[in-house]
C-alpha cells in the first residue's frame, strides 16, 4: 500500500534514476531523484519523511558515506542499497552500517517495491516513535523535582515504602506524588510509566 512518504532515489546513472522513478511512480509512490549523495545531503533539511534508494558506488560521497551521515539523524531515513556484481561485501558492510536491505542488479520490479514498502513502514513507525518520545519528554518536563524522583523510584521497581525511605518522606506523601506523576504523565498503569521512561532513555542514547 503506497505511503504518503517520499522515496528518494540517488544514483549517478541517469538511466537508472529514470527507470526507478518510472517504476515507483507507476506504483503510486512520490519520488525525488538525485544524481549524487552530496546533492541529497544538501537538501536534507527540507526533505519530507520517507526512505532512500542509493547506489553503493558513486563519485564523491559513496552510498556507505551517506549511510554514516544519515545514521546521525534523530530519526534516520531507512536506506535500501543497490549493488552491482561483485559488490556484495560492500553491501554487507552497508547492512552493518544501518541499511535495511540491499538489492543486487539486476533485480525484479516486485523485489524493489517490496523493499520500498518495508522501508516506508519502518520510516512511519520510527517517526511515530520519535513523536511519542518528544511528547513523553514534554510531560516529564512538567514534573516537579520531587515527582521526578518518585518516578525514578517507581521505574526502578521500588515499592512506595522504599521510595519514602530513600527520599526521607512518608509513604502517604509518596502515594500523593505517585498519583500526581500518573496524572501528569497521562499513564494508566505503572507499566505505562516504565514504557515511557524506557522510550525516553532509549531515544537519548
Amino acid at each position: 500500500m503506497p505511503s504518503e512518504s517520499t522515496v528518494y532515489v540517488i544514483d549517478d546513472d541517469q538511466g537508472v534514476r529514470h527507470s526507478l522513478s518510472f517504476l515507483l511512480e507507476t506504483a503510486d509512490f512520490d519520488v525525488r531523484t538525485f544524481d549524487s549523495a552530496s546533492a541529497f545531503v544538501a537538501d536534507l533539511d527540507a526533505l519530507e519523511p520517507g526512505c532512500v534508494i542509493t547506489d553503493i558506488r558513486m563519485p564523491g560521497m559513496s552510498g556507505l558515506d551517506l549511510l554514516h551521515h544519515l545514521g546521525n539523524l534523530p530519526v534516520p531515513l531507512p536506506v535500501i542499497v543497490i549493488t552491482g556484481h561483485g559488490d556484495v561485501p560492500l553491501a554487507v558492510e552497508a547492512m552493518k552500517s544501518g541499511a535495511i536491505d540491499f538489492l543486487e542488479k539486476p533485480f525484479n520490479d516486485e523485489q524493489l517495491l517490496r523493499a520500498v514498502r518495508t522501508a516506508l513502514e519502518r520510516s512511519d513507525a520510527e517517526r511515530q516513535r520519535e513523536e511519542e518520545r518528544r511528547e513523553v519528554e514534554e510531560r516529564m518536563g512538567q514534573l516537579t523535582s520531587r515527582e521526578a524522583q518518585v518516578l525514578q523510584g517507581l521505574v526502578a521497581g521500588h515499592a512506595n515504602k522504599r521510595i519514602a525511605f530513600d527520599l526521607d518522606i512518608s509513604p502517604r506523601t509518596v502515594e500523593i506524588y505517585r498519583a500526581n506523576v500518573m496524572t501528569k504523565m497521562n499513564a494508566a498503569s505503572l507499566s505505562d510509566l516504565v514504557r515511557m521512561s524506557l522510550l525516553v532513555d532509549g531515544g537519548s542514547k
